[in-house]
């Protein structure tokens, strides 16, 4: 039986299936709407280092035909094979997406899903609908990702800039389209071949007779036998690609920088304004390059993917030739600080920012109060009481934390004082993390004050917070940490511990001496904490004592 998976769900792909050979289909539709599905390989930067792993209507297939572009069966929009076990080390992660082509927004979708199918049977399932989008025109649907083993996880986050903005989230650049040949082609782009009634592959598909059609409350209707009727063209131009051979020797046009609108270019050196381009050269002769600008390519040569021809290759990609200095020094100079979208609930923006998306997980955050510095989106923050009794426990451990909470649909920026933050994603297992060092976490995690024991300190005994459930929870440092194995011999000054495994045992080692002056192999330190526990047990520790 498939697991209906929400926004927000992640699993191990062995928690799924033990094979590795799977089918994954996509179906979106809407009325009068064109869409396409691609998959992006991506790097550990979660960036489109190699455009070979770009797998869509062009390119069907990686070199190693690990990810392949299977076409519409089985009741699906559009299907993919995906061989875990044959994708290379750098492919770090594939992202599922749907873009659309033409006008219309992602609202107007009806019901949809993605689905995993492995041995002929539907593993998992996330099922969306146009009313969780407003004005997106692309939608990042679903993610395998490598963290350890293989995971999938279920995204549903849209871009309004459509394809243009996934590819640069991506880290791609976008090629200027061309203007369409005067004469259209009679049939639709070959990328695909229709449906045939011959079975699916075996090697995950459903057969085409126990193939489940989805239900009515998935979306559309089911699909009607395949007719002779010619396919509905999904690509009357390219959207994307590496440059294309431009089809006249035009001068081509720089692009306007991302967001800005088209602006004319300036004349070149020597040109009158509204003087047309210079004459064509003759055949098999490259034209000369304008005063003051570097050769073109040599012949047969292209370009690096996303610059236009003739750009030298030392200039910056994305910063048009005629934009004045000023415009180009802006660009360039806010670039290394853009908002960074991953597709994850968090996702760290740098070393001491940190961002929530809350229409991801479907449970709000608990954060420290007066962490937020920036909130976009309809969110609603709320005072977080801890009761009575919460209140007294944490005056007496010293473990209190003045917490918010954060709901909405929108996404959440948190930071505090430049500390470092860490997000530490707990599946089941449990945490110990001193209440002073906690950020935030999912309201989904349960928390309490637990008893360090321990003997020769007034009290008798530390605290902490431990953290249990599913959830991630966002520690704070001062420095870099440092992360160490537990053995019997591990031992840490208390005041610069941060965390620690549940699993492990933790005893307070007192070295209160009457003149520990006079004793020269003292530490200093009159409380220290030794750690023991099975091998994969571990302490954090900071360089900065609180």
């Amino acid at each position: 039986m498939a697991r209906e998976f929400q926004r927000g769900h992640k699993a191990k792909i062995s928690d799924l299936t033990p094979g590795t050979d799977l089918y994954v289909g996509v179906q979106i539709a809407a009325p009068g709407l064109t869409f396409d599905i691609s998959c992006f390989g991506l790097d550990a930067n979660e960036q489109l280092s190699d455009d070979r792993y770009f797998i869509f209507f062009n390119q069907p297939k990686s070199p190693e035909e690990s990810i392949q572009l299977l076409g519409a069966q089985s009741g699906d929009t559009e299907s993919f094979r995906v061989t875990l076990d044959r994708i290379p080390a750098a492919i770090q992660k594939l992202s599922f997406t749907a873009t659309l082509d033409g006008s219309g927004q992602m609202s107007q979708i009806g019901p949809g899903y993605i689905r995993i199918v492995a041995g002929g049977e539907e593993v998992v399932r996330y099922a969306f609908t146009g009313s969780e989008f407003t004005t997106e025109r692309a939608v990042m649907l679903g993610d395998f990702y490598l963290k350890d083993v293989w995971r999938f996880a279920a995204v549903g986050q849209g871009f309004d800039g459509g394809l243009d903005a996934l590819l640069k989230n991506f880290g791609g650049e976008v090629a200027e389209e061309e203007a369409p040949p005067a004469a259209a082609p009679a049939a639709a782009p070959g990328f695909a071949p229709p449906a045939q009634a011959a079975a699916p592959p075996a090697f995950g598909a459903p057969p085409a007779a126990q193939a489940p059609q989805p239900a009515p409350s998935f979306g559309a209707p089911p699909a009607p036998t395949p007719s002779p009727a010619p396919q509905q063209p999904m690509h009357a131009a390219p959207t994307i690609a590496a440059p294309l051979a431009p089809q006249t020797p035009q001068v081509p046009q720089a692009p306007s920088p991302y967001g800005q609108p088209h602006q004319p270019q300036q004349p070149q050196f020597g040109q009158v304004p509204g003087q047309g381009a210079p004459p064509a050269p003759p055949f098999g002769q490259q034209a000369p390059a304008p005063y003051g600008q570097p050769a073109p390519a040599p012949y047969g040569q292209q370009p690096p993917v996303g610059m236009p021809p003739g750009v030298p290759q030392g200039m910056p990609q994305g910063v048009p030739q005629g934009v004045p200095a000023t415009g180009a020094g802006l660009q360039a100079a806010l670039q290394p600080y853009k908002e960074t979208a991953t597709g994850q609930r968090w996702t760290p923006q740098n070393q001491q920012l940190m961002r929530v998306d809350l229409t991801m997980g479907g449970s709000g955050v608990l954060a420290r109060q007066g962490s937020m510095v920036m909130y976009q989106g309809k969110v609603d923050f709320g005072y977080k009481s801890a009761g009575f009794v919460g209140r007294a426990v944490g005056n007496a451990t010293g473990q209190e934390m003045q917490l918010m909470r954060c709901t909405g649909r929108g996404q959440v920026f948190l930071a505090e004082e430049g500390s470092h933050l860490h997000p530490i994603e707990l599946q089941g297992d449990a945490i110990c993390v001193s209440a002073e060092s906690v950020l935030a976490f999912d309201e989904s995690l349960q928390y309490e004050v637990r008893r360090v024991e321990g003997h020769g300190i007034p009290g008798g005994a530390l605290f902490t917070m431990q953290f249990q459930g599913t959830g991630t929870v966002i520690v704070k440092t001062h420095g870099t940490p440092v992360v160490l194995p537990v053995t019997p011999t591990t031992f840490a000054d208390c005041n610069a511990v941060v965390a620690w495994s549940a699993a492990s045992q933790v005893i307070v080692s007192s070295q209160v001496r009457l003149r520990r002056n006079a004793y020269p192999g003292h530490s200093g330190e009159t409380v220290n904490l030794q750690f023991r526990g099975a091998p994969g047990n571990f302490i954090v520790v900071q360089p900065y004592e609180v």
